[in-house]
């Protein structure tokens, strides 16, 4: 292993920067070029590619974002793309590749490793959707992000005696909904992976401002259904003036916690160890607290859970 190639793929998450300084220094460390490639698998294919060196990932263990940059790219779908890829790396000496990203950005590192580049993912996705890994770098920043917000919008809802519906991220997955809505005392979670239940909602705003109380909030994860719409129909019930905040991109931005930089700092050093010892097509994970190693196959199959339990309590201690 000569050189090693790293990339970031689709949606940015916090931590993203510490694995890239990790991977990065592990590889010059051992005496391996690494080069750091801009924009994805589109920047890929365009050959935009440069020479990273122990002064490239400098003071970024802190930040959000990419440093690399991140983008969609239709033309590495095709088969003609995927192609143009792999003369890329052939072009650029690169020996070994590291891709950062979710489902989507492993299925493309599963095909260069299918071309024989030596090809290792790191799962960073704000929305924890890989069911193959206890926890996603990036998810438990996203989770201080929404549970901050919570907070400030339940001062105000109690200033006012409203209800908030407050939107989040995770079409398919609802993670951050139920793990930011227990975090912060949320009286309602609404999720992709359990049927909203109407009366149930309605039935405790009703209990609650019969008891006094002032507020009521609700994380909906988006996609489950149209807030605007839930607010009016929670406002014609229960006859509570009701807001609505979605939250958005805020979501994928700021400082990692401490963490995420510990897990992606780990998981980029043994993304290079891996491919030194010449291992390929594997994607990192964490499991009961230990970072190993699974079949990129495995890992993009294996659909997440909900954690039930951690649901169930959360409509327990939220009456």
């Amino acid at each position: 292993m000569k050189t090693i190639g790293i990339l970031t793929s689709g949606g940015d998450a916090p931590g993203m920067n510490a694995a890239i300084r990790a991977v990065t220094r592990t590889a010059i460390f051992n005496g391996i070029r690494i080069m750091g490639i801009r924009f994805g698998y589109d920047g890929l294919i365009n050959g935009n590619i440069y020479e990273m060196n122990v002064s490239s990932v400098a003071d970024i263990i802190q930040r959000g974002g990419t440093i690399l940059g991140s983008a969609r790219s239709s033309e590495f779908i095709t088969e003609r793309g995927q192609k143009k890829a792999y003369n890329i790396l052939q072009d650029f000496g690169i020996d070994g590749l590291v891709v950062l990203g979710g489902d989507g950005s492993y299925r493309g590192a599963e095909v260069l490793s299918n071309m024989g580049i030596k090809t290792i993912g790191i799962p960073c996705t704000i929305d924890n959707d890989m069911g193959y890994t206890d926890s996603t770098i990036g998810f438990y920043t996203a989770i201080d992000t929404v549970s901050e917000a919570i907070s400030k919008l339940r001062d105000t809802s109690s200033s006012h005696g409203r209800a908030n519906i407050v939107e989040v991220m995770g079409r398919h997955c609802g993670d951050i909904a139920l793990y930011s809505g227990v975090a912060s005392g949320a009286e309602s979670i609404i999720i992709p992976e359990r049927e909203l239940d109407m009366e149930a909602i309605t039935s405790k705003i009703k209990r609650g401002r019969k008891r006094g109380k002032l507020h009521h909030i609700i994380v909906l994860a988006e996609g489950v259904g149209k807030p605007y719409e839930l607010k009016e129909d929670i406002k014609r019930i229960t006859g509570v003036d009701t807001k609505v905040t979605i939250l958005g991109h805020v979501q994928r931005g700021g400082s990692p916690c401490p963490y995420d930089r510990l897990l992606a700092s780990e998981m980029g050093n043994k993304a290079v160890q891996l491919l030194i010892e010449g291992q390929s097509g594997l994607a990192l994970a964490t499991i009961n607290g230990k970072i190993v190693p699974v079949p990129i196959k495995e890992a993009v199959e294996t659909k997440r859970e909900l954690n039930q339990e951690l649901y169930d309590m959360a409509g327990e201690i939220s009456i």
